[in-house]
């Protein structure tokens, strides 16, 4: 697989492979959300970031979501705190999966957002992950399982990453 590209929203030429929208609410949110987009890299899957807010720029998300698939994107992650309606917004405007990474950032340390992201109707998906850093790494990280299940290459990099992982926890008596 080609080396994978980060893009903050540029029209160059993709290298072919999958692409992963990750989106988020606010400027302030990249210091999070960066992460899922170093995640995807360490995989060689190519991401595009974009801060779009569902409340204060909704024809900004309707235009990314209208070209996506066209784009060649498979799936979003969408990252987003308080009221958190930017993976809701997401998912109802495009079929392609979309998961939610809620963000602390109100005096409910991210509580509000993880409520507002997991309580989807039914009809319309939002794979909710963990608050803050962690939901980011494991957003990619999902989204790197569902496209191993295609391609050997890179399930071999899934396991070891995992062994990896499996390797830092220390073995015996402390």
């Amino acid at each position: 697989m080609a080396k994978a590209k980060r893009r903050s929203g540029s029209k160059e030429a993709r290298t072919g492979g999958p692409r992963i929208g990750i989106l988020m609410g606010s400027r302030s949110d990249l210091e999070v959300m960066k992460h899922a987009a170093d995640t995807l890299e360490q995989f060689g899957i190519e991401s595009e970031m974009r801060v779009i807010s569902a409340h204060r720029t909704p024809e900004r998300l309707r235009a990314f979501l209208a070209t996506a698939e066209d784009r060649g994107f498979v799936a979003i992650i969408a990252g987003a705190g308080a009221a958190a309606h930017l993976a809701g917004v997401t998912a109802a405007g495009t079929l392609l999966p979309v998961l939610g990474v809620p963000l602390s950032g109100t005096s409910l340390n991210g509580m509000d957002a993880l409520l507002s992201t997991v309580q989807m109707p039914a009809g319309i998906p939002v794979g909710t992950l963990a608050i803050g850093r962690a939901g980011a790494v494991n957003a990619a990280l999902l989204i790197v399982a569902f496209l191993a299940g295609g391609d050997a290459a890179l399930t071999k990099k899934l396991a070891a990453y995992r062994a990896q992982r499996a390797a830092e926890v220390p073995d015996g008596p402390l």
